[in-house]
């Protein structure tokens, strides 16, 4: 018997949440080495593989100018790894001794990343990194106009990652994306916190799901 589509989405969607989940405790006991070693491997990828990636998307989506997403591409991994690259984000971040004061870095859990059609490669990529860096894994949709850019850049900071020591499971993308997989991934109880980037209607979605959201559209 062939599944329903609604009930592949929702498979896949708890698939890969599920297994998010399990690297998620694999992240949480990395050191800060670790992490660093994996981000830097994740934004190298990037960068070199910026202008294939950039190609891609204006081939797929028909929407902008290579040369530009060549640049937004290089922003979202190597000027974002030059940025984070000294930032703690394991153990004691901050200490404020006089008052008695320490803050401790902890990761949120599993992330939903909402990526758009306008950038799906350069998003992708920077939120890939940014919960990485801070040992969140997390889970990709990508755009239904942009889904094979999207996946290409999701997997090429992937295989980076797990090269450099990232657990597998990690890092994923919804492979059959669209607004039922979105929410599907928004409500998914094993979903810590949602990053949506997109036009107002997913970004309310993001608000209304009942999970701490960075939402920008």
């Amino acid at each position: 018997m062939e599944l329903d589509r609604d009930l592949k989405v929702v498979q896949e969607v708890r698939n890969l949440v599920r297994q998010a989940a399990k690297a998620q405790e694999i992240l949480e006991q990395m050191s800060q080495g670790q992490v660093d070693a994996i981000v830097a491997a994740m934004a190298q990828a990037g960068a070199r593989d910026a202008r294939r990636l950039a190609e891609l998307a204006v081939q797929e989506t028909e929407i902008g100018r290579v040369e530009d997403k060549v640049l937004k591409n290089l922003f979202a991994t190597k000027l974002l790894y030059e940025r984070i690259r000294d930032m703690k984000t394991v153990g004691v971040v901050s200490e404020d001794r006089e008052h008695g004061v320490f803050e401790i870095a902890a990761p949120m859990g599993v992330v939903a990343g909402v990526v758009p059609t306008t950038n799906p490669t350069s998003t992708a990529m920077y939120k890939t990194i940014i919960s990485i860096k801070a040992r969140n894994a997390i889970v990709i949709s990508p755009h239904p106009r942009s889904r094979k850019c999207t996946m290409e850049a999701v997997e090429t900071v992937r295989k980076a990652a797990v090269a450099a020591g990232a657990p597998e499971g990690c890092i994923s993308c919804l492979g059959d994306p669209g607004i039922a997989a979105t929410n599907e991934l928004m409500k998914n109880e094993g979903v810590s916190v949602i990053i949506a980037t997109g036009g107002p209607g997913i970004v309310k979605a993001a608000y209304r799901s009942g999970k701490p959201a960075f939402g920008v559209g």
